[in-house]
């Protein structure tokens, strides 16, 4: 049979709309991996979790999403992971820590990527980082801690919980004790609970999220603050940035403050093809249009402010484009 001019040409488009679109034929029954430097409990799991969750609805195909934990090294070992060994087709993504940048202008031994060739897809939103004493201490205010040591649980030696505390003996010569070590937020609250550790260093976001009851009872203290910004509300600690005696340590406690931007970023793989790299942000960006997400977000008591592909990546950028004379001193002061 002859097909006329008409119908050869909804046969046509009939065939066009056929073709399979190749992001959602190769997603379609596959599985991505969301892995994540934190253990179980903290405000990194949580995020990567509720994303995990969400992700995948919006992607062509529709494919699995599972979340999996990878601690050790502070983050770097994740971020090792990822940038050297995970497929980089698309299909291993990372809730990495959002020290990454800063541990490669310091030239940590350890670091084993190039952050800026990661894929930064996106963050729910940028953190306030904070110093808090757990309120059988006795410490109520910065003035307070400054006149006497202060043990402080942390995680590895590449993460903020270790960095910024250490910058801070060497500028404002405080006399933190840190016992670096813990898999995770949660066993360092243990250890606060315990009596071991005095104190922590964690997000405003994180308190709000897994123990807003810490913040309502007064358990935990805000001493101060590690941000671009002051927080509004919760607590008025002082920022890092204003406790600087000189404009030289200023720059160096707003380097250390990047992270607090970055947040608790979603990560791709170096190499991922343009075309699925799309997608993922794509599909990470409607994750702020599902009011289902959005709902759990709520629940969760996760704020939304999100920094998405570019905009995230630029903060990278910026980052390893710190001066030499800068990143030398900052390395000085954290070896």
């Amino acid at each position: 049979m002859r097909l006329h001019g008409g119908a050869m040409l909804l046969a046509a488009m009939t065939a066009t709309a056929a073709q399979a679109d190749p992001i959602a034929d190769f997603y379609r029954g596959n599985t991505i991996r969301i892995i994540n430097w934190a253990s179980a409990g903290g405000e990194y799991d949580i995020h990567g979790k509720l994303v995990s969750r969400f992700l995948g609805r919006h992607l062509p195909g529709q494919p699995t999403v599972l979340h999996q934990t990878m601690t050790g090294g502070g983050g770097l070992v994740a971020a090792n992971y990822l940038y050297n060994v995970a497929p980089k087709d698309g299909t291993t993504l990372g809730i990495m820590v959002s020290s990454l940048p800063l541990s490669q202008v310091l030239g940590d031994a350890a670091v084993r990527f190039d952050a800026g060739r990661f894929h930064w897809i996106g963050t729910i939103a940028p953190t306030q980082e904070c110093l808090v004493a757990w309120h059988t201490t006795g410490v109520k205010t910065w003035d307070e801690m400054t006149k006497r040591e202060f043990v402080l649980g942390a995680s590895g030696a590449g993460s903020p919980s270790v960095m910024v505390p250490t910058v801070m003996n060497a500028l404002l010569g405080t006399r933190i004790k840190i016992v670096p070590g813990y898999p995770g937020g949660a066993q360092i609250n243990l250890a606060m609970e315990r009596g071991e550790s005095m104190g922590r260093w964690n997000t405003l976001s994180s308190w709000k999220v897994t123990n807003p009851n810490w913040i309502a009872n007064k358990n935990i203290v805000f001493l101060v603050q590690s941000a671009l910004k002051t927080s509004h509300g919760v607590t008025d600690a002082p920022l890092l940035t204003d406790l600087a005696r000189n404009d030289d340590d200023r720059r160096i406690f707003a380097l250390l403050a990047t992270g607090s931007e970055l947040g608790r970023p979603l990560v791709g793989s170096p190499g991922i093809p343009p075309e699925r790299l799309a997608a993922l942000i794509n599909a990470y960006r409607a994750l702020f249009k599902d009011e289902d997400f959005r709902h759990e977000a709520q629940n969760l008591k996760i704020e939304i402010d999100p920094i998405i592909g570019q905009d995230l990546q630029a903060i990278v950028t910026s980052a390893l484009a710190t001066p030499k004379p800068l990143a030398e001193r900052l390395k000085k002061l954290v070896e």
